[in-house]
């Protein structure tokens, strides 16, 4: 019989062979099966994947998923960044206590969704009533505790903003209703999306990317478009003049921290939602990040703030998944130590015009 004492069957015509380097391990594979078959060892190429690329492989993919991982971060952070960029813009304030409306946002969302259930329904009344609520907020912080101080020198209005971050904080610890213990937040149910490869994103990144994403179209529509838009892009670029032209600044200045009043607001119901525990601190750290991802993008620019909110949120999770939890926060302060050293302006910001 033809093919009789070769090793092969009748009409074999050789066996197929993957293209690849056999490792140690498939050498010995193949002497093993040249011991029984000869012939067969010969010819065969075992098809086994190579150790360093199943490693190169898994990297990709956790770098592919701490990618996704950051996108939705990073819009928290460029919602946040947002409110504190136009607010200098306008009236060159640094805002710290504007973290604290994320808190004061997500207070309400949780109290809201606590009532009504975490619904789609309920999810959008969250929205609007947190909305509403931090849009009264900003507007009394503007009024009563920095239009008094307007004339002032810069540093006055800087420890102001400290000490009504801190009233926020401490007057929310004492209330009742409130308190100072952690609360789970009743969001949406989690559930995982299968993006292929192993990749996956749950529903709640999926809310945060979409929402942020919309609410930054708004925000420029309104900007580049609307009467108030223009109204304030003359006032931050000269007030006198505006006012000379017709223009409230007081009613401009306050519409802008309403805004950004509002985008924290989301901003609030969004982090409570991906990390669902509420306490009267909880706005601090993602304020201060926000403030660095606006010194990064260039402060006082509204593309920058969104720029450099999605370049701190990946930065941050690729270090959570390739170094350790321990260093994701200080690579924040990091990068805004190396920012200021190489490009004080920011990356989108432009130098300040000296008037002479």
């Amino acid at each position: 019989m033809e093919g009789l004492g070769t090793g092969r069957p009748a009409g074999f015509q050789g066996w197929p062979s993957c293209g690849l380097k056999s490792s140690p391990q498939e050498g010995s594979l193949k002497n093993l099966v040249a011991s029984f078959v000869p012939d067969v060892a010969s010819s065969m190429a075992v098809c086994l994947p190579s150790r360093n690329s199943l490693k190169d492989e898994r990297k990709t993919m956790i770098f592919l998923q701490q990618l996704i991982n950051g996108v939705s971060l990073g819009s928290i952070y460029a919602l946040i960044a947002l409110g504190y960029t136009m607010v200098y813009g306008i009236v060159l304030l640094i805002n710290f206590a504007h973290g604290d409306l994320l808190m004061v946002g997500a207070y309400v969302g949780f109290f809201v969704l606590s009532a009504i259930g975490a619904g789609p329904a309920g999810m959008l009344f969250a929205f609007v009533l947190a909305m509403i609520s931090c849009a009264v907020f900003g507007l009394s912080m503007e009024r009563f505790a920095y239009r008094p101080l307007r004339q002032a020198p810069r540093l006055n209005a800087l420890i102001t903003a400290i000490a009504v971050s801190l009233l926020l904080q401490n007057g929310a610890r004492v209330l009742p209703f409130i308190g100072a213990s952690p609360r789970t937040f009743p969001g949406p149910t989690m559930f995982s999306i299968q993006l292929g490869g192993g990749l996956q994103i749950s529903n709640i990144q999926l809310i945060v990317i979409v929402v942020s994403a919309l609410l930054m179209l708004a925000l420029n529509y309104i900007v580049s478009y609307t009467k108030q838009g223009k109204a304030m892009r003359a006032v931050s670029f000269d007030k006198e003049a505006a006012s000379l032209m017709g223009i409230s600044v007081n009613g401009i200045i306050a519409f802008t921290f309403a805004i950004g009043s509002v985008l924290a607001a989301a901003g609030g119901i969004l982090f409570a939602s991906a990390y669902p525990q509420v306490t009267p601190t909880m706005g601090m750290m993602p304020g201060l990040k926000a403030f660095v991802a606006a010194i990064l993008g260039g402060i006082g620019s509204i593309p920058g703030a969104m720029l450099g909110g999605y370049i701190l949120g990946i930065a941050e999770t690729l270090t959570r998944g390739f170094i350790s939890t321990q260093y994701a926060d200080a690579i924040s302060f990091a990068i805004l130590i190396i920012v200021l050293l190489i490009k004080p302006t920011g990356l989108l910001g432009k130098k300040p015009r000296v008037k002479v």
